[in-house]
Parts: C-alpha cells; structure tokens; sequence
C-alpha cells in the first residue's frame, strides 16, 4: 500500500494562526518524554482563513522571505500561490501530472514541485510565478526537500528507490543516489550539508551533499514516512507510521537516540528550530503531536 497517496478530499486550506480567543481551537494530542506542558498552558490556535485552492491539494511549502505560500494541487495539476499578507491566491501555475511535494529556495525565490505522474519536477520562479524549467527525474517522485546554501534540491523516487540530486543552478540532474526500499521523506540540513532520506522499509539513509553518496543506514521504527531536521541540534525525527512512534536520530553518531510514542498513524512531521518544537500530523486520530525538548 503506497500509504501518502490515499484519497484526498479537501479543496481548501486553512491558515492557522495564535490567537488569544477562538470560536474553532485545535488541541495537540501528546505522550512523551520530551513533551511538556507544565511550564506555560498551551495557546489557543483557531482559524484566521480559509482560501479555496485547486483540487486535490496536497503539499504545501512557504517561502517566509516573501512571505509566499505554494500549494500543489494534485487533481488540478496546478500550483495555487498564495499570499501571506492577503490570504488570497494570486497564480496559479500549471505543472505536470499528479503536483505531490513542494520545496522552495528562499535565497533564490523559486519553487520545486515534484508530479507524480509524469516523473517530473517543475521549477517555477517565485519572483514571475511563471513555469522556468521542467526536471525529468525517477519514478513517482513525491518528496522534496530544497538546500539553499549549496542551491541543491533532492528528490525521493518512491519507486526508483533512489533520490535525483538537481542543480538549482542548471535545473539538471546532477547526480542519481540509490538509497533504501520505498523513499518516502526527505530533509536536508543545510548546516552540515547532509541529507536524511525515510525509507518505508524501515530505514534511514545519510547522504553527504559533498559527495552524493550514503554514509550512513540509520534502522528506525516500521514503516517510516516524514522526516524532518533541525539544523540546530543536529538532531532528525522520522514518523513511523506503522509503529505510531517518532524515532529521534542524532546527526552526530546516526542513531536512535530516543523513540516517542504518539497518535495513530503518524505521517507529516516538521521542526522549529528557533523553538525546539517538532509537530507530528496524526492521520487517524485528527491530531497533532508537539514534541519539545531543551537539548533536543
């Protein structure tokens, strides 16, 4: 079962925002070591906006440089673009076959949207909103994740079982790494240059961005999907969406430092690094887990 691509039936996206009081509040399902609510009582999350997209709407990046919103709709083959200062959608971009991920580059305001169906990736400038280039990658291509310092952009294959390594320079590919079974995450840690790929047979694989080649296998829980990294701690969180735990991994040893029990069928993941904060989208329970911690 290809767990990310289930039935999608949301056209809209809603715009969270804090808020001292709230009609609609949303509630973060946690239990965990690292996660602590004694020192400050949780704030009150509602919804500041919805703004109707395409259909099928499915990953989502922001560019917090021009305070844009990119959204891919995969039923639509479009990008919807969005503004942050208006909540409205000011383009819409079309792209290949089955938009699934979005990275974006934030030094070069552009945009990378992987297509499913096609084997692509569309580049879209983020200063015109206009298609610039088209990337042929693997097969199924779904996650994304962008490297501003290197402008170098990775791309898990789901059923290649590689990650295509594109130039943001040329929009070529530059390099084709084989990595584990079913890639279904990946994050980059642009500090150390290094790159964290999920792999659904339960497995992790460490890719130098200096030399385009695994360096390390990291065995994490079953089933991982998400992956994310805070550059700060050097520390990296895989959901494993068959276990409903998150593995910890340490990016100074790669390994497991810890394993946090959390909702049911936990998928997205994504870190603050300025807070030390990590967010876990539970699937099956409509929730999300916060994981905290001082050293990570």
């Amino acid at each position: 079962m290809k767990l990310i691509r289930r039935a999608v039936t949301l056209v809209t996206v809603a715009v969270a925002a804090l808020a001292p009081g709230a009609a609609t509040t949303a509630t973060a399902a946690s239990a965990s070591p690292m996660t602590s609510t004694a020192e400050a009582a949780p704030a009150v999350i509602r919804v500041t906006a919805t703004i109707p997209v395409g259909s099928g709407p499915l990953g989502v990046a922001a560019n917090p440089r021009t305070n844009t919103i990119y959204v891919a709709n995969a039923r639509s083959n479009t990008v919807s673009v969005i503004s942050g200062r208006t909540n409205t959608v000011v383009a819409t971009v079309p792209v290949g076959v089955f938009p699934f991920g979005v990275a974006a580059n934030p030094r070069t305001n552009t945009i990378y949207v992987t297509n499913d169906g096609s084997g692509t990736v569309s580049v879209i400038s983020g200063r015109t909103n206009a298609l610039v280039a088209t990337v042929p990658v693997g097969s199924e291509p779904d996650a994304v994740a962008a490297s501003p310092r290197t402008n170098t952009i990775y791309v898990a294959n789901l059923v290649d079982n590689t990650v295509s390594v594109i130039s943001g320079r040329t929009n070529t590919v530059v390099a084709t790494i084989p990595v584990g079974s079913g890639p279904t995450g990946v994050a980059a840690n642009p500090r150390t240059n290094t790159i964290y790929v999920a792999n659904f047979a339960g497995t992790v694989s460490v890719i130098s961005g200096r030399t385009n080649a695994v360096v390390a296998t990291v065995p994490v829980g079953s089933g991982p999907a998400g992956v994310a990294s805070n550059p700060r701690t050097r520390t990296i969180y895989v959901t494993n969406v068959l276990r409903d735990t998150v593995s910890v991994v340490s990016g100074r040893t790669n390994t497991v430092v810890a394993t946090i029990p959390v909702g049911s069928e936990p998928t997205g993941v994504a870190a603050n690094p300025r807070t030390n904060t990590i967010y876990v989208t539970n699937e099956f329970d409509n929730t999300v887990s916060v994981l905290t911690s001082r050293r990570g």
